[in-house]
């Protein structure tokens, strides 16, 4: 159970594989992935259970390749196959902080990781191990938003946290656009009737079916995830109309 500090008990971190590479377009700067892993230390200190779906989107995206012609389904699954690449750095670098942790991918590949099974992974996370769910759901034509919404109903999670380079969801891109709109609260509809980028459409409506909520913040900011889970009022938060 989670200490007295915190507003959650179980949560799951939705990280894009983007993140770690920083401001390169390509693989992993350890820099950036040690940070990371110290501010999943300081939270998993606090007592809370900490799932995490990451992304892979650094090494390869599966939509990406379609772009470039290549057969989707083949695409997509070289695009998991890089989620584990992740999954497996993220761990190296929590394990050396004396984190146990635990990557469970959707496609079996004993010798680097094990199989994702539901009761298992409830029992980790019981046991306070960190838990890497890689390979997004293991079928193609499914995003790691999809991955991380699904994974977190499966395990009961409280809340989805999406680690962001911003400080929340806005109107358009705060990067390109100053003069856009930021958003405190969202209704599950509001985000897909404005086409908003806080997760894809499929990703939203599995959380709308099942009120679960999903708050956007910017990791960025040197202990920003901490204070999420206190419950700080901190990025954006999406959840059913009238909800607290």
């Amino acid at each position: 159970m989670a200490t007295a500090k915190t507003k959650y008990t179980r949560v799951l971190l939705k990280l894009s594989g983007e993140a770690l590479a920083g401001e390169k377009s390509f693989g992993i700067q350890t820099d950036i992935i040690d940070r990371i892993a110290s501010e999943i230390k300081e939270v998993h200190e606090m007592g809370v259970e900490i799932a995490i779906v990451i992304g892979g989107g650094n090494i390869f995206r599966g939509i990406a390749g379609t772009a470039q012609g290549m057969d989707r389904t083949s695409s997509d699954y070289m695009g998991m196959l890089a989620t584990v690449i992740n999954g497996l750095a993220l761990q190296n670098c929590l394990e050396k902080l004396d984190i146990y942790t635990r990557v469970m991918s959707a496609i079996e590949m004993h010798e680097l990781c094990e199989p994702y099974i539901r009761r298992r992974a409830m029992r980790h996370l019981e046991k306070k191990r960190v838990v890497i769910f890689a390979a997004g759901t293991g079928n193609p034509y499914f995003t790691t938003d999809t991955a991380a919404s699904l994974r977190a109903m499966e395990v009961n999670a409280d809340i989805i946290m999406k680690a962001t380079r911003v400080e929340g969801v806005y109107s358009d891109d705060p990067l390109k656009n100053s003069e856009a709109t930021f958003f405190k609260t969202l209704d599950y509809m509001e985000v897909l009737k404005k086409g908003l980028k806080v997760m894809d459409s499929t990703a939203i409506s599995l959380c709308m079916d099942h009120d679960l909520p999903i708050l956007v913040f910017n990791l960025n900011r040197p202990g920003n995830y901490k204070r999420v889970v206190m419950g700080e009022d901190i990025g954006t938060i999406v959840r059913k109309a009238g909800g607290s």
